[in-house]
């Protein structure tokens, strides 16, 4: 049944609903309808005095009593208030479909019995046909509800990823004399990476092409006589060697010192000689991450006495041991992690490249999608810039951007993302510039807590500006640097022109001081998806529920397509797989009414 429909059918009764096709809030998982009872005064036999006003949607507020439009032109002053007993005022019923039921219901059951007039009889006829559009719009949102979980079902089994170069060598790869290395690929202020590979890796393994060939020298380097130039092997492999000052040289002493490098590593990965054993003795240590395409994976992690590796001597010799460096502080074991080698940073790529708008736009949504992850894990990178992601290029030479160095990360399983902040002494985290405001201005007390929940979506809002073209506004110095502490959102540069409205409106929201105020970034990711892929839908001026699931299994049946078709999915099947597998109706309704109100906007 139409909702027009009550009005002929309830002689005597105006009933005026006002739907919104998406929940409201949190609070309302479905479709909000808000209904509007009022007797009519012409209808023969009608006790009503005051005439039914007629109210536009506007007026309609959630558990308010209506209020007469002060600013109508031409408005006759109301009446005096009549009497409580003689007043009759419409009936505002709102709330979720299912709080609206609950209510009609008992009132349809007060009135069955105690019977009613001519007009009592209208308005049970109302009541009754009120019910049965709610009871319908509430199975359209039960639909609604259960085709995104059974799209979300067959997306996730769709998105495990491929095994890693070393699974198929379950018990290999712990022992550092088992790899080759090549020459330093980067440095930070806590380790040395280092391209590397394993003599006898398979041969269809895909390899990173802008490695350079290895000079000779040094125990740890392939000799040249060994291996001609014009058949140089390839590295695939890049090994973190942990700089260890304090951490002594017991392996449960550096594995307990370093244990926040290990949260994005496998269990594969600690099931070496020292990992699985002191690993495990740990309680209340860090959360060991579930795998993500956007976030690093660490194929093995083990301790081993530290080599002299090329260029330690001249990049990093305060920190070597004392029998490689006289005047070194390092202890002589530390810790190893063995990952993807790529061939870029972020920072290296738009150094580079300058992506376009449409291309910027999907390398902030993978951002965005690897911090929902972590958010949906209860951890907190805490040190998010573009020197700590990674980037290869996929067929079409689009980046596929990942999060690497989990450092400063909080992983906490007793905390999560809720940080007591006791004392000065507790680490907040590691960028300082990056630092969301209610990080940078928190205040140290006995019950003070620091919530990270969007400190890294923040972060992300940060880096757009780098990824759009222009330099980073919380870097720098003179008038145009802003500091997290202090910032307003009025001085927020403008993004390009050239960007689309939905992601400049997205980073300003990322970027409000308020945390209570900025989109989740499961919500924000969701905005952008729907910009990029969703623009016909959206175009539609009242969209409704069987238009966006359509347009939902529309999005499904074509990226399951494109999937099986070649081989390698590129970066924005690759999303497209990732949106559908993370794929939840309220976040879905709140990024819609985002991209709405935005649209709507002068």
């Amino acid at each position: 049944m139409k909702l027009t429909d009550v009005k002929t059918l309830a002689r005597g009764v105006i009933v005026n609903t006002y739907e919104f096709p998406f929940s409201v809030s949190r609070f309302c998982p479905g479709p909000a309808l808000f209904t509007l009872i009022t007797l009519n005064p012409s209808t023969p036999g009608s006790k009503c005095t005051r005439p039914a006003e007629k109210l536009p949607a506007a007026q309609v507020r959630a558990r308010r009593p209506l209020a007469p439009n002060p600013g109508t032109a031409g408005a006759a002053a109301p009446p005096p208030a009549p009497a409580p007993a003689q007043r009759h005022r419409p009936e505002v019923c709102c709330g979720s479909v299912a709080g609206l039921a609950a209510r009609l219901q008992r009132q349809f059951a007060v009135r069955a019995r105690g019977g009613a007039g001519p007009c009592g009889r209208a308005v049970f006829l109302a009541f009754g046909l009120g019910l049965g559009l709610i009871e319908e719009k509430q199975a359209e949102g039960r639909r609604a509800v259960s085709a995104c979980q059974e799209i979300q079902a067959i997306f996730t089994q769709k998105n495990k990823l491929l095994p890693g170069p070393l699974d198929t060598r379950r018990w290999q790869g712990f022992r550092l004399e088992e790899y080759l290395i090549g020459q330093s690929i980067g440095k930070g202020c806590s380790a040395a990476v280092y391209e590397a590979t394993m003599p006898v890796l398979p041969q269809n393994l895909e390899v990173v092409k802008s490695i350079r060939p290895l000079p000779g020298g040094g125990p740890d380097v392939i000799p040249r006589e060994e291996e001609p130039a014009s058949q140089a092997p390839a590295f695939p492999l890049a090994i973190k060697m942990m700089w260890n000052i304090s951490a002594g040289s017991s392996s449960e002493a550096i594995f307990s010192t370093m244990s926040q490098e290990l949260v994005p590593a496998s269990r594969a990965a600690l099931a070496g000689e020292y990992g699985a054993v002191t690993y495990r003795r740990f309680k209340g240590g860090p959360k060991q991450l579930a795998p993500h395409p956007n976030i690093i994976r660490v194929f093995r992690a083990f301790t081993s006495s530290v080599p002299l590796l090329p260029g330690a001597l001249v990049d990093y010799p305060d920190v070597l041991p004392p029998r490689l460096h006289p005047e070194g502080l390092g202890h002589g074991r530390t810790l190893f992690l063995v990952m993807k080698n790529y061939p870029y940073t972020l920072r290296q790529y738009l150094c580079e490249n300058t992506p376009s708008p449409r291309l910027a736009t999907v390398m902030v949504l993978q951002l965005l999608e690897a911090v929902d992850h972590l958010v949906q894990q209860g951890v907190a990178h805490r040190d998010l810039k573009s020197d700590n992601i990674l980037v290869e290029l996929d067929a079409d030479g689009c980046p596929w951007l990942v999060i690497t160095d989990f450092g400063c990360c909080l992983a906490d399983e007793r905390t999560g993302l809720q940080l007591p902040f006791t004392s000065w002494y507790v680490d907040r985290g590691g960028n300082g510039c990056l630092m969301a405001p209610e990080v940078s201005t928190a205040c140290p007390g006995p019950k003070a807590v620091i919530d990270y929940s969007k400190a890294d979506a923040w972060a992300v809002g940060t880096l757009a500006y780098e990824i759009f073209g222009l330099s980073n506004p919380f870097y720098g110095q003179g008038r145009a640097h802003l500091e997290s502490r202090s910032y307003q959102e009025a001085q927020l540069p403008a993004l390009p022109e050239s960007v689309p409205l939905e992601a400049r409106q997205l980073v300003r929201s990322l970027l409000q001081r308020e945390a209570s105020k900025r989109p989740s970034a499961r919500v924000a990711a969701n905005v952008l998806h729907l910009s990029l892929w969703g623009e016909h839908t959206l175009a539609l001026k009242n969209l409704k529920l069987d238009k966006m699931i359509s347009w939902l299994l529309q999005q499904s049946a074509a990226t399951l397509l494109a999937d099986r078709l070649t081989e390698k999915s590129c970066v924005e099947t690759k999303m497209k797989m990732l949106f559908l597998a993370n794929l939840e109706y309220e976040a879905l309704c709140q990024a819609a009414l985002l991209l709405y109100s935005w649209r709507a906007a002068p």
